[in-house]
């Protein structure tokens, strides 16, 4: 079991949550969801939808940097994954909500806090969510700045990384991030990645699994090293986690089988990284599933 570091935090809306701000090259705002049941079998009998893991493939630009030759590929990777229609989250639909609420109950106690007293604005700001996603939630704190930002109406596509030298920034993934709510104070829910030389397509966006877990994409790049956890929002450490897979190619397909324990929440962020050329972690993606009850 890896612990995650994290900030202060206290616990809000059920969960812990951080007071104090960290300084970063970035400003502060974040993100919530409530599962609402909704029934469209119709649609999952008729064909699979086919959209990115945080649902519809959104256009971004990915910054320059390192490619895949002895140096990490820094542009992140593209997967498909079907649109959830089971059980959705209320406001989410048809995404998964993965960091930082799990219910929308969640977003409007987080809101009513805001209102009187100022509490966590780094809500409401994109990067900061998703540095904070990277850092805190996944424990990848080598990944530690706002490359780019991207915003168009699938949400806000956060291109996040880190600097292996003074002159040179890398991109390690792009956030997908989608407001929780309406109007100005509707918070940033993390809800995948966009994926483009590294992707983690088995299981699905959305699917139910329970352990083992057998993951899987394809990757581009150079004696890579191919690592898995599996996390869920109200535990301050992993649940499961696998390594290490030697990998490489030119979109070359790699599998694992990850096992994962204390299941609490219905909803489970799996994580792929892989990394070793320059630091720890050069590039990751992931996806939410649901867990088999």
């Amino acid at each position: 079991m890896v612990l995650r570091g994290r900030p202060s935090k206290n616990r809000v809306g059920g969960r812990w949550r951080r007071v104090t701000e960290t300084v970063r090259l970035r400003g502060g705002g974040h993100g919530g969801r409530l599962v609402v049941v909704v029934a469209l079998v119709v649609l999952v009998s008729a064909a699979c939808t086919s959209a990115t893991k945080s649902a519809t493939p959104p256009s971004t630009t990915s910054p320059p940097g390192p490619t895949g030759t002895a140096t990490p590929t820094t542009v992140p990777t593209a997967t498909t994954a079907t649109a959830v229609t089971t059980t959705p989250t209320q406001g989410l639909v048809p995404y998964l909500a993965l960091w930082p609420f799990s219910t929308f109950a969640e977003v409007q106690s987080w809101q009513e806090a805001y209102q009187s007293g100022g509490h966590q604005p780094w809500h409401l700001d994109a990067g900061s969510t998703a540095l904070d996603f990277t850092e805190y939630f996944l424990g990848y704190s080598d990944v530690n700045t706002v490359v780019s930002t991207t915003d168009n109406t699938e949400g806000a596509h956060v291109a996040v990384g880190y600097r292996p030298t003074s002159s040179v920034t890398s991109t390690a993934a792009v956030i997908h991030l989608v407001r929780w709510g309406t109007g100005p104070e509707a918070p940033w829910e993390v809800v995948g990645t966009d994926d483009t030389t590294f992707s983690l397509t088995t299981p699905a966006y959305g699917a139910m699994v329970s352990s083992p877990l057998r993951v899987g994409g394809t990757i581009t790049g150079v004696d890579e090293s191919i690592s898995v956890t599996v996390v869920q929002n109200s535990s301050s450490a992993t649940i499961g986690s696998w390594c290490c897979l030697p990998a490489g190619g030119a979109a070359s397909p790699w599998s694992a089988t990850v096992s994962f324990a204390n299941a609490t929440e219905p909803v489970l962020t799996v994580a792929a990284a892989t990394g070793g050329h320059v630091q720890r972690v050069e590039r990751f993606t992931v996806t939410g599933v649901r867990v088999t009850r």
